[in-house]
């Protein structure tokens, strides 16, 4: 295989995980990694600096139409950054006391479970609740397009969510993966936002995270350009064509994928668990 066919090859590939992280908010090193390692024989480092690069690039593609186009809640992508940046350093500091390949198993069983409730279909405009105290001091309620004009929305369980963004942040930082899975989880699952929502501002706050983890990597020396440059102009178009495709999505669909892609990911971590990758 010569460059040229190489770097076709990983554009392609670049290419469909920006599709696929654009519309599930996972960013798009869920399928980069394995990507760069499996089929091309990469260095796990080398292919987790890469993946770094895509995700910003994801972030930055899909944030900001996602943004134009009213979907991304900023205030709470940046609230949740908070328990992820406080779950991340807690994970560096317990990492040598953790039984990462016991935690890995258990972790997927959790994302298995995830992925059948995000299947379930559920109404987007949930019955009316007492407003929640946190909700409306932080003010974190929003609105969002619809095909019906502009929908209103609350949040919910405030401290739920932040709960499991600190849980997201420890297992980023003990496992090495990106938290977009939890990120979507928290806000779907716990906070009870609007799905399109969920994943809009997953990417924002994905781009934010990946950005302070890249500049660990480009120190180290693990960003090759040679790598991530085909990687980048992949990635960038594949998540302003996912931002596109979102826009006129259903969610009943949007959850089918986000479902199957959390299936993926737990036999994943299962198969490097078993097979020493972690």
């Amino acid at each position: 295989m010569n460059i040229l066919e190489f770097s076709l090859l990983l554009w392609i590939g670049s290419f469909t995980a920006g599709f696929l992280g654009s519309l599930t908010g996972l960013g798009g090193g869920v399928v980069i990694v394995p990507l760069l390692t499996g089929v091309f024989g990469v260095d796990i480092r080398y292919a987790v600096g890469a993946s770094l690069v895509s995700v910003i690039a994801t972030s930055c593609g899909a944030a900001s139409a996602y943004i134009k186009e009213g979907y991304t809640n900023l205030r709470i992508g940046m609230f949740l950054e908070v328990a992820t940046t406080i779950g991340a350093i807690l994970g560096a500091l317990i990492a040598t006391f953790v039984s990462v390949k016991a935690l890995t198993v258990v972790l997927s069983l959790v994302l298995l479970y995830s992925a059948y409730l995000s299947g379930q279909p559920r109404p987007e405009q949930p019955k009316s609740e007492s407003p929640d105290p946190l909700v409306n001091h932080f003010r974190l309620n929003g609105t969002y397009p619809t095909p019906d004009g502009v929908m209103s929305y609350q949040a919910r369980s405030v401290p739920i969510g932040f709960s499991v963004m600190i849980i997201a942040g420890i297992l980023s930082g003990l496992l090495g993966i990106g938290s977009g899975a939890f990120k979507v989880l928290a806000m779907d699952q716990a906070m009870r936002l609007p799905f399109k929502v969920s994943t809009t501002t997953s990417n924002f706050m994905i781009g934010v995270t990946a950005a302070a983890s890249a500049g660990v990597y480009l120190a180290r020396g693990y960003i090759d350009p040679g790598l991530s440059m085909p990687v980048m102009l992949g990635v960038l178009p594949g998540a302003l064509l996912g931002a596109k495709v979102l826009v006129g999505a259903r969610t009943p669909i949007l959850r089918i994928i986000f479902s199957l892609v959390l299936v993926l990911m737990a036999f994943k971590m299962v198969y490097n668990s078993l097979a020493g990758g972690f």
